[in-house]
């Protein structure tokens, strides 16, 4: 018999393991087998826990939604102007725990899961409405009704980054990315005090 709380710790190995094999993979094209190998279990018990590959999945991106979420959080903790308040969701969605190879690679592959899952369709939705809503929160006071416009660009083009990152391959430039996106920021904010 399993000791108590070991649920927890179980599923929380499955979604590290599925991450870091997604990501070694760079696509789905993995078995329920390969994650529960790497998380020290065996598939069985793997099902048990999500029922399927793409519960497990989603799981995953659950998991790396949090810690983005937590990123960007934190780095609105600081910001005390709207200005500032934009760049800090920049910088958050670029932060090291969310830019790096295994997540990168499982955002690309959660984008074409949505086009077929409904499940990860209304996770990705959230996503997009948060990233939009804390872009509009702090462009709304620098640029009135061309917030949302603006927000929409720079989720655009956060997302954006992030796909090229997962196709280029190698370690992500979070620097590189930043400057991007924030570049894009400034000029729609030209004249702007």
């Amino acid at each position: 018999m399993p000791k108590l709380g070991a649920e927890p710790i179980r599923r929380a190995a499955l979604v590290k393991a599925t991450i870091e094999t997604v990501g070694e993979a760079g696509s789905l094209d993995v078995t329920v087998a390969q994650i529960a190998r790497r998380a020290g279990m065996s598939s069985a018990l793997a099902h048990h826990y999500f029922g399927s590959k793409e519960q497990i999945f989603l799981a995953a991106m659950r998991a790396i939604l949090s810690i983005y979420g937590a990123e960007v959080r934190g780095a609105l903790a600081t910001a005390r102007a709207p200005r500032d308040r934009v760049r800090a969701v920049v910088m958050g969605s670029f932060a090291a725990g969310s830019f790096r190879h295994e997540a990168i690679a499982a955002w690309l592959n959660f984008y074409v899961l949505a086009q077929s899952s409904a499940d990860a369709r209304r996770l990705l939705h959230v996503y997009q409405r948060r990233l939009r809503s804390n872009l509009v929160h702090g462009l709304r006071p620098l640029v009135g009704a061309r917030a949302g416009a603006v927000a929409e660009g720079l989720g655009a083009l956060i997302d954006g980054v992030y796909i090229r990152a997962a196709l280029v391959g190698g370690e992500p430039d979070r620097d590189a990315a930043c400057d991007l996106v924030l570049a894009h920021l400034e000029k729609e904010l030209e004249g702007v005090q």
